[in-house]
């Protein structure tokens, strides 16, 4: 697989005879393209700490607030694209023999690796060169470059000796990285620790839960609605205090016992069945109001949950959970319409290395830190204040996303 965060791309396949959904036969660019449009934001949003002077609705909002800016909608956004395209990987696996089992080591492979690079990431922020002995802009550098060596689907040409020297490279550097690590500052010096596991941790975690879950109810439609709601429930228990903190599941990953995450990834799994037996009866007029419908309830429930607990990306709040999954469906739909019914899927050709290699898309901007670091790089105000700032970093999501598609023409492609 071509890791795209999604995990396998939505391709051809055949209707399985298990369950009561099916694969449809044709390409579903539109996922893709959704997924792409999430990274390229994601990159955008990120490279507002470069800026000036921008406006606040397009920030996250100060913890506490109850609200939500444009930046808040990325991350679900993201984690529901997961959860969208898990059906699709795991058809496609089966058809190609896998086992219940295999596909459950599967998931718990590609949850590990996400951990781990999470992991590494998150580090850097607490990061303390004096303290570790190197530094400081080395580290992300290093960090994605051993992820590369890892996880790179090598060519069938290259020696397998070489293929695992460059493994065992990467891994060793990984090791080394986490023994010589000293984050924190003065008295308050910690060694290398999972902290808030990073944004690739929490996927990590939600897919795992999810993938699993979706291997085991084997296309039954209600055990997925089942599971959605499940999660869509423990999120409001687990803000309404009912589970204690300290209690003896306390071990389980907020990404998962906090429920509002595995929440988000589920909903897209759902989704996905729903999306898929629409399709395959030719019926996207009835596919579209059943859609629209689900993002009102969505909206609704966002309305009625608001009260309790706020709406909020930080307090990972049961309202922010509905909301953004309603606009992610509501995204989702408008470009189906557009790229796989009306046949404008070209209209995104500029950001589609994004869809098809998102997690190097992900790794490229912390290259280009490391370089504007060591090179001094530094751009006059006019260039990032206002709106000015902000065309400077969509550009550099773009050149981003540019730089992904040279990479894959050159062969470097990652897998998971």
């Amino acid at each position: 697989m071509n890791f795209r965060i999604n995990f396998d791309p939505p391709a051809r396949s055949s209707v399985t005879s298990e369950g009561t959904s099916a694969i449809p036969l044709q390409r579903i660019l539109s996922i893709d393209i959704v997924r792409a449009l999430t990274m390229v934001l994601m990159i955008f949003g990120n490279d507002q700490w470069t800026l000036k002077d921008i406006p606040g609705w397009l920030k996250h909002a100060e913890r506490g607030v109850d609200g939500i800016g444009l930046a808040d909608v990325v991350f679900p956004a993201f984690l529901f694209i997961v959860g969208l395209s898990l059906p699709y990987a795991i058809s496609n696996r089966r058809r190609k023999g896998d086992s219940d089992w295999q596909l459950v080591q599967h998931v718990l492979l590609r949850s590990l690796a996400l951990i781990i690079m999470g992991v590494f990431l998150v580090n850097g922020e607490t990061y303390n060169a004096e303290a570790t002995g190197m530094v400081r802009w080395l580290w992300y550098p290093l960090c994605c470059l051993s992820f590369i060596l890892i996880w790179n689907s090598y060519p069938s040409s290259v020696k397998k000796y070489l293929v695992w020297s460059l493994r065992a490279l990467g891994i060793a550097t990984l090791i080394v990285l986490s023994i010589i690590y000293r984050g924190g500052q003065g008295d308050s010096i910690r060694h290398f620790s999972p902290q808030w596991w990073g944004i690739l941790g929490l996927i990590g975690w939600a897919y795992l839960a999810s993938g699993i879950i979706t291997v085991l109810s084997r296309n039954h439609f209600l055990v997925i609605l089942g599971g959605w709601a499940f999660f869509c429930i423990l999120s409001m228990v687990y803000k309404a205090g009912i589970i204690p903190r300290d209690s003896f599941i306390s071990f389980i990953p907020n990404a998962i016992l906090g429920g509002t995450l595995t929440g988000l990834t589920m909903g897209g799994v759902l989704t996905s069945f729903i999306f898929q037996h629409y399709v395959r009866m030719k019926q996207n007029g009835r596919l579209t109001i059943v859609l629209l419908i689900f993002s009102g309830i969505l909206i609704g429930l966002s309305v009625i949950t608001r009260p309790y607990w706020g709406l909020a990306k930080l307090g990972s709040t049961p309202a922010w959970l509905f909301l953004c999954s309603a606009f992610t469906i509501l995204t989702f739909l408008a470009i189906y319409w557009i790229a796989d019914i009306g046949g404008k899927g070209k209209w995104f050709d500029i950001i589609k290395p994004a869809g098809t290699a998102t997690l190097l898309c992900y790794l490229i901007p912390y290259f280009a830190y490391a370089v504007r670091t060591v090179f001094h790089i530094r751009l006059p105000d006019v260039l990032i204040t206002d709106g000015i700032g902000l065309v400077k970093s969509l550009l550099f999501a773009l050149l981003c996303t540019a730089i992904t598609g040279l990479l894959i023409r050159a062969g470097l492609r990652l897998k998971l």
